[in-house]
């Protein structure tokens, strides 16, 4: 005991010298660049003072060779508060090594990105580091025609800042995201926009609000002219919690307090919501809670860090660097937990609740799922796999999860780029499921390369990619990094995904090319074959017509036939041309240009007439026989009548013609 109560005395000897010789006030950064340098001191100075004042890499050893004077002053200075941060720049000369003038050399200013929203807009706004505030919104005036005066620039880690703020001052990443709030200026509408708005500010709106820590819903009406300010304030009344306590989940990214609820864009005539006690691991818990664990301070905070010990809380707590006994946060992760969903939830729910709302979106799933959603769908689709493992055990976790995995670009470029999927290993029994789970999925390897990791180099974040035959790791990154080097770290990965992507996909497009064509050619077969199918289904129902027209000429033939020859059997003899009757000599001429020549009694009936002809295949209801001159129609005639009384003797020449 005796022992770690003097490593801890030295480190905080060793932090207080780093922040005064370096300037650097934020507590989490200096602790983070000291475990880089195994919390050697010259080695974290060395590390800091070429990027930040321009010192050549190549006098390190003059700095070195005044390591025995640090570290004297190290060992012999009494444990100052950590208040000591915070001294001026003048005492800063007291702990570090004067550095001759003729080592400053000029170097390139650093710029900064700043992604800035603003309602349907974004603009990019590139800056160098020693600019202020007040020069950004400058730029966006211009931009978006709004008065500096009217914008209000949000999204700053340390909350609030004044235009007189130096963004060198802020040890910003070199990527960063704000968004700009005019609650001065409402946005134009046309008329029809501005009825709609009117009609629903007379609307209620049915709030369905859960309150987490009660787990309880409530059911709340609200006129649509109710601003969301005075929705929070009524509501603080039932949860009891004050309105700037409270954290809310579910409101319109658009909204502000100030709107009014049918402005706001929420959802008509029903909307849920959720609110729960704010937590932060800049803020200390609300006395109100079992316990009271006080997280890493933000810079906003440092001033009433010299007091901290007011409150009973171990020094050591507060830099990350030991765990309270006297209480423990709830787990992120319950033990021995058997289903992998509920796990997940419990962990995403607890996370929240510690770091906030900004981190990543994690994968809900087992991790079988999570491969198959990152690995196995289209080759455009397909992205890395990125598995946190967490440890409360580790002095890095907390400033790990605040600092890196909830900083707005590492949310947004983990968001797009991969799937992340979680696991708390502070417990062995979970530690021991996972292992398998690797293995089952990654093999041995993987298995045995997370059990050489020792508690103190958690949190791990693995990127895995997926390969045809199996998955790599690509890179496994530990606690002790800055948000640019995990950044880094990100991108490079990212980069040898796409160069592998790119190949799946023009195989994949080959592939899907190919497979095409062949269905190309499988349906232009098809079609083939069903025309050929319908040709010859034609034919048949052709040929089958035809033999059944055929079938019924030759009826109709051999009915004509049978009719003929029972006329031609029936007919009268032919009478001699010399007899005691009259004898009538006819000659009729077929449509054909024969003639047909007989003798018939002057008695003979019209009827038998008719009959020759029919017999001859001219029957008397398709043709008519007719006389040459005077033109007369025979068939017209009573067929009962005699030749003589037809005026057909002795002897007359008649044509046939076809009936029309």
């Amino acid at each position: 005991m005796a022992s770690d109560s003097e490593n801890n005395m030295d480190r905080e000897i060793i932090l207080a010298d780093f922040q005064a010789c370096t300037g650097i006030d934020d507590i989490a950064e200096a602790i983070t660049l000291l475990e880089l340098n195994n919390w050697d001191l010259v080695a974290a100075i060395n590390g800091v003072i070429p990027q930040e004042n321009g010192i050549l890499q190549s006098n390190l050893s003059s700095v070195a060779s005044q390591a025995n004077i640090y570290g004297s002053r190290s060992q012999a200075a009494p444990a100052d508060p950590p208040a000591a941060p915070a001294a001026s720049s003048s005492s800063s000369s007291a702990f570090c090594p004067a550095l001759p003038s003729r080592h400053i050399v000029e170097r390139q200013p650093r710029m900064l990105n700043f992604r800035v929203e603003y309602r349907q807009r974004t603009v990019e706004v590139v800056i160098e580091e020693g600019s202020v505030v007040g020069e950004i919104k400058q730029i966006l005036e211009t931009e978006l025609q709004v008065p500096v005066s009217k914008m209000q620039l949000k999204g700053w880690k340390s909350g609030d800042l004044s235009d007189s703020i130096v963004l060198q001052s802020l040890h910003l990443p070199k990527n960063n995201s704000l968004y700009v709030l005019t609650p001065e200026i409402t946005p134009t509408a046309s008329t029809s926009q501005n009825s709609v708005l009117q009609e629903s500010l007379n609307q209620n709106f049915l709030l369905v609000i859960s309150h987490r820590e009660a787990q309880r819903d409530y059911n709340l009406n609200f006129p649509g002219s109710r601003t969301i300010q005075e929705v929070k304030r009524n509501v603080s009344d039932l949860i009891n919690i004050p309105v700037r306590h409270q954290q809310w989940e579910g409101w319109p990214a658009s909204a502000s307090d100030s709107m009014t609820l049918a402005a706001s864009g929420i959802s008509y005539p029903c909307h849920h919501l959720g609110v729960c006690r704010r937590s932060s691991p800049a803020n200390a818990r609300e006395p109100t809670e079992e316990c009271a664990d006080v997280h890493m301070v933000s810079d906003s905070e440092g001033d009433d860090f010299e007091d901290a010990s007011e409150f009973g809380v171990d020094e050591s707590e507060m830099f990350g660097m030991g765990t309270s006994t006297g209480c423990r946060k709830a787990p992120l992760m319950p033990e021995n937990t058997e289903n992998e969903v509920d796990a997940l939830l419990h962990f995403t729910a607890e996370f929240t609740t510690r770091y906030g709302e900004c981190h990543p979106v994690f994968f809900i799933g087992t991790l079988e799922a999570a491969s198959q959603e990152a690995f196995y769908g289209k080759a455009r689709d397909r992205k890395l796999l990125a598995i946190y493992l967490h440890n409360d055990e580790s002095v890095l976790g907390n400033v790990f999860c605040s600092q890196m995995m909830c900083a707005d670009s590492i949310v947004s470029y983990l968001s797009q780029n991969f799937i992340t999927w979680a696991w708390d290993v502070t417990k062995e029994a979970n530690k021991a499921r996972l292992l398998t789970m690797c293995t089952r999925h990654f093999g041995s390897v993987v298995a045995q390369t997370i059990r050489t990791y020792k508690t103190d180099q958690f949190p791990l974040l693995l990127i895995v990619m997926g390969k045809r035959t199996s998955n790599e790791v690509l890179n496994v990154i530990q606690g002790n990094t800055t948000v640019d080097e995990l950044m880094m770290r990100l991108m490079g990965a990212m980069e040898i995904f796409t160069a592998q992507q790119q190949e799946d996909i023009k195989d994949e497009d080959e592939r899907e090319a190919r497979e095409m064509v062949k269905r190309e050619q499988d349906e232009a077969y098809q079609l083939s074959l069903e025309a050929d199918r319908k040709k010859r289904e034609a034919q048949e129902r052709e040929q089958a017509e035809q033999l059944r027209l055929q079938q019924i000429q030759k009826e109709a033939d051999d009915e004509k036939e049978a009719i003929r020859l029972s006329l031609e059997h029936a007919l009268p003899p032919e009478p001699a041309e010399e007899g005691g009757e009259p004898i009538s000599k006819l000659r009729i001429r077929t449509p054909s240009g024969e003639f047909l020549v007989r003798r018939f009694l002057g008695s003979t009936k019209l009827q038998v007439l008719f009959d020759f002809v029919a017999s001859k295949g001219y029957p008397w209801e398709d043709f008519k026989l007719l006389t040459t001159f005077p033109r007369r129609n025979i068939t017209q005639l009573d067929p009962a009548s005699s030749l003589l009384e037809a005026k057909l003797f002795p002897q007359e020449t008649l044509f046939l013609e076809a009936k029309e």
